[in-house]
């Protein structure tokens, strides 16, 4: 049984392309990091979900985590408008980093890393942004924004893998396949 312990959409979507059999089980982990540095907050976050999700469902198991960062700070999922606002203004023209850490358990042995990826956002003027906010997009997401939507018109460039960015990079899907998953049947 292959579990995906994440209630994101856009991460059922893109393993859905590849495989067709899993089960979605949202973790109920604690998301709470004790580390500031933005590749080793991702992998813990994606340990304590793939962990606590397997210690319930056994399997294999895929947790994974995604954070944003610029000049090293992580920038989470924002809890107001106007913080969405700050995370937003703080990208407009400048390069900043999106992080996913992974963990798999297949057969009890844990498989982590993390990938990440440049990105490079336009100058934006504070009428988009809120526009922006405004469509409600920025919410749930880490760096108040979803390349896939609406803000992908942000992006100037991206450097290393868009579906990193979305929140499930293709590193995940190559590990399954070293783990014996059929991941080109779909």
């Amino acid at each position: 049984m292959l579990v995906l312990a994440s209630a994101s959409p856009r991460r059922r979507e893109i393993l859905s392309r590849f495989i067709a059999d899993f089960h979605v089980i949202p973790s109920n982990a604690e998301e709470k990091c004790s580390s500031t540095v933005p590749e080793e907050c991702a992998v813990e976050l994606a340990r304590l979900k793939a962990r606590e999700v397997y210690s319930r469902v056994g399997g294999t198991v895929i947790g994974a985590d995604t954070v944003v960062s610029i000049d090293g700070k992580i920038l989470g999922k924002p809890g107001d408008e106007n913080e969405a606002y700050e995370m937003l203004k703080s990208l407009s023209g400048r390069i900043h980093h999106v992080t996913t850490g992974y963990c798999i358990i297949h057969e009890g042995r844990e498989i982590s890393g993390s990938v990440t990826t440049e990105v490079k956002f336009r100058n934006l003027d504070d009428e988009l942004i809120w526009a922006y906010i405004r469509t409600g997009e920025s919410m749930d997401k880490a760096g108040a924004y979803g390349i896939q939507g609406k803000a992908g018109l942000f992006v100037e460039w991206i450097k290393g893998d868009y579906y990193n960015v979305v929140g499930f990079p293709m590193e995940i899907i190559w590990k399954l396949r070293e783990l014996g998953f059929d991941v080109l049947s779909r």
